[in-house]
């Protein structure tokens, strides 16, 4: 059976763990909806394939090896500091179709971690995860990797790569997400995915049910999540308003923002410079809470 056709089955068959219902702000319980099927093995391939018999044959060291132990000989190289000999390694393992040295290679791509920037060639590996590993059980060593793959090529669907076959697709980065955020339960995808029902980006706009996924992620940690959706609360926004619940999730959030991220600094002194006392007190009071390990959904 190909690979979209098992992830469209499990999508159908509404196999999303744990995310048959979700708990409203008014109390109710609700579904929480899933886009159509992703058909992983239409993504448009780059003009050079990762995967290319000649990337296969590998320099003569590495022919007689495992694609395992090509990915360890290559973890070890680049912990070593030998670049060269590291993606070498790698590349010869990602050949062969080991998934964490493909994704290992797109990030590093991605980010020009170690070799020229190239968001086409990381796009490739990360497809080739995605297109291969769809339905790799979640909670697997695994499957993480493989639901960053899918929020990774997400966000390059939501913006296109220039100069590249990689259009944007905002209908695409939609299906990206919600698989990663329904079948794998990942915490970034179901951010992503919140901000675009909250923005009405690639389909329906929901604020309640941006309210739902951002909660999911929010309980996970996910920082960004927690502002947006500490925002909401705070304001009252398409939710019944809980100032001192929105001020707990966004002092989390701040607390975790980069310096480069001001949008979450400047909305939490927005919300703390106009909150109750009231409001101030009882949001360290959840705030204690959530850091001893008492976390309230």
């Amino acid at each position: 059976m190909r690979t979209s056709s098992r992830v469209g089955i499990l999508v159908a068959l509404g196999l999303a763990v744990g995310l048959g219902s979700a708990v409203a702000f008014d109390g109710a319980r609700g579904p929480v909806r899933v886009a159509p099927a992703v058909s992983v093995d239409l993504f448009p391939r780059g003009a050079a394939a990762v995967m290319s018999p000649d990337r296969l044959q590998g320099p003569p060291t590495l022919r007689n090896l495992t694609p395992v132990e090509a990915f360890r000989s290559g973890a070890q190289a680049l912990r070593a500091g030998d670049t060269k000999a590291g993606v070498s390694s790698l590349e010869y393992a990602a050949a062969s179709g080991h998934p964490i040295a493909q994704w290992k290679l797109g990030r590093m791509y991605a980010e020009g971690d170690g070799v020229q920037q190239d968001d086409v060639r990381a796009f490739e590996y990360f497809r080739e995860v995605a297109d291969a590993h769809a339905d790799e059980s979640p909670g697997t060593p695994r499957a993480r990797f493989v639901a960053n793959a899918f929020v990774a090529l997400g966000n390059y669907y939501l913006d296109g790569i220039p100069s590249s076959t990689v259009k944007a697709d905002p209908d695409r980065a939609r299906e990206m997400f919600t698989y990663a955020a329904s079948y794998f339960g990942d915490p970034d995808a179901q951010y992503h995915l919140g901000r675009m029902y909250l923005e009405g980006h690639g389909g329906v706009k929901d604020a309640r049910q941006a309210a739902r996924w951002l909660q999911l992620a929010a309980n996970k940690g996910q920082y960004q999540a927690q502002a947006m959706l500490g925002a909401m609360l705070f304001k009252g926004e398409a939710v019944p308003r809980q100032g001192a619940k929105g001020l707990m999730w966004l002092t989390l959030a701040r607390d975790a923002a980069t310096p480069q991220e001001a949008w979450i600094t400047d909305m939490h002194a927005a919300a703390f410079k106009t909150a109750t006392d009231e409001e101030r007190a009882t949001a360290l009071s959840f705030l204690e809470r959530w850091l001893r390990g008492g976390r309230r959904e």
